[in-house]
């Protein structure tokens, strides 16, 4: 039996065929090339001042508690971590090693790509739980909401609890109709990311539940 020992990606051809997201184009490098010790994406941003890195930390049900190693392979950037800012011309390493720190970049040259790199110090790696949710999108963009459903089971089997896999379970299960499984994944969804809430409030998914009062209550403010 052979082994492959080596691959390779071109991310000029990676991006001409991707998906325009807001602006950016995604490159999942390491699930392409399938890596198993670090996480590893491109991201490309077409015009000068798009947020190439929204602002997050890595606490939230899709993260898990990266470190994250940043690269401007062309391009500039101006990154903000923790309220710092640092500027990011090509050639650029940005570290940001607490996983609570705040981080986002917008660019400023057309045509940035960023490498990201990520993972857990001193832990086995493992994809975490936004990555492992990837075939969840194209299932559910194709309506097949059994098999979106599935995928989302399979996440909650590596990590039990994580509202973000609940949240995508419940949208199936109202899409399903399935009321009573849709209003008891998205409470405990919301319990364990209350930050989803906002998107829960006018999330197309819930229509079939948005008039049942447990589903108004559920999503309140606080």
């Amino acid at each position: 039996m052979s082994v492959t020992t080596s691959a390779a990606l071109n991310l000029e051809e990676e991006f001409a065929e991707g998906r325009d997201r807001e602006g950016r184009v995604f490159v999942g490098v390491r699930r392409k090339l399938d890596v198993g010790s670090f996480g590893a994406t491109a991201v490309r941003a077409a015009a000068s001042g798009t947020d190439i890195v929204r602002e997050h930390d890595e606490l939230g049900p899709g993260a898990d508690r990266h470190e994250e190693l940043y690269f401007v392979a062309s391009g500039h950037a101006a990154f903000t971590v923790d309220g710092e800012e640092i500027d990011a011309p090509a050639g650029t390493f940005v570290f940001v090693r607490d996983p609570e720190s705040k981080r986002a970049a917008v660019t400023k040259a057309d045509g940035t790509t960023l490498l990201i790199l990520g993972g857990r110090p001193g832990q086995p790696w493992r994809v975490p739980p936004g990555e492992a949710l990837f075939e969840f999108f194209p299932l559910h963009e194709a309506k097949d909401y059994e098999g979106a459903a599935a995928v989302a089971k399979d996440v909650l089997g590596d990590f039990p609890g994580n509202g973000l896999a609940l949240y995508n379970l419940a949208c199936c299960e109202s899409l399903l109709g399935r009321p009573e499984d849709a209003l008891k994944h998205l409470g405990k969804g919301l319990a364990a990311a209350p930050s989803l809430k906002e998107n829960a409030r006018t999330d197309e998914d819930f229509d079939a539940i948005r008039d049942d009062p447990r589903f108004t209550a559920l999503v309140a403010e606080q």
